[in-house]
């Protein structure tokens, strides 16, 4: 199995990175054009990220590029997206506050982790299949339940397949980061703390 990982390096100019770092860039204005309710500018700035994270992976592995900054960068854009869109629709009323509750409050669990990690000498650990479709389901629900809320013919089926993801998608969120949390149990018990060195 080790054999059928590529191979990560340190480098932070690669094409993949630039990529991720364009894709974290368009947060902010995602945000903003769901504040500001331009709904269909939204979702195509939403597809075209969605796309550049399909291509950085697809290039980090065919060119031998996958770094470690690459591997830290892909899933923050993924949650910061998500993020952004779970804030804007509450905000807008679409979604209730809860479901924010519940997806932030698991990326705040996985953060209490990073100490615990830290101390034996990983920083993060590797995204799973199930943290994947979760990732999957919710980059799809969030955009359809936006333009569920619309006034397009389309708006009813959106919505009702947007909240389908959304619901399902959450579910495995949270299956995936109990994962991670039985991850971390396991490296605790069975790796011993980086020493660290003396001054």
């Amino acid at each position: 199995m080790a054999a059928d990982r590529p191979l990560v390096s340190n480098r932070v100019w690669t094409i993949p990175n630039v990529l991720s770092f364009l894709r974290l860039l368009g947060v902010p204005f995602f945000l903003a054009l769901i504040l500001l309710e331009h709904d269909v500018a939204a979702v195509v700035l939403l597809a075209l990220a969605s796309l550049t994270d399909l291509l950085d992976g697809r290039i980090a592995r065919r060119f031998n590029q996958v770094s470690k900054l690459g591997e830290m960068l892909d899933p923050a854009a993924d949650r910061l997206y998500i993020f952004a869109t779970v804030l804007g629709l509450a905000v807008r009323g679409i979604i209730p506050w809860w479901l924010l509750v519940v997806l932030v409050g698991r990326d705040v669990t996985m953060a209490a982790l990073l100490p615990a990690l830290k101390s034996r000498g990983f920083a993060s650990l590797p995204v799973n299949f199930i943290g994947k479709a979760a990732t999957f389901c919710l980059l799809y629900a969030l955009p359809l339940i936006l333009l569920g809320a619309g006034p397009w013919v389309i708006s009813p089926a959106a919505s009702i397949i947007g909240w389908a993801f959304a619901i399902w998608g959450a579910f495995l969120y949270w299956w995936a980061g109990l994962m991670y949390i039985w991850q971390t149990q396991q490296i605790l018990r069975s790796v011993p703390p980086v020493k660290t060195r003396a001054s």
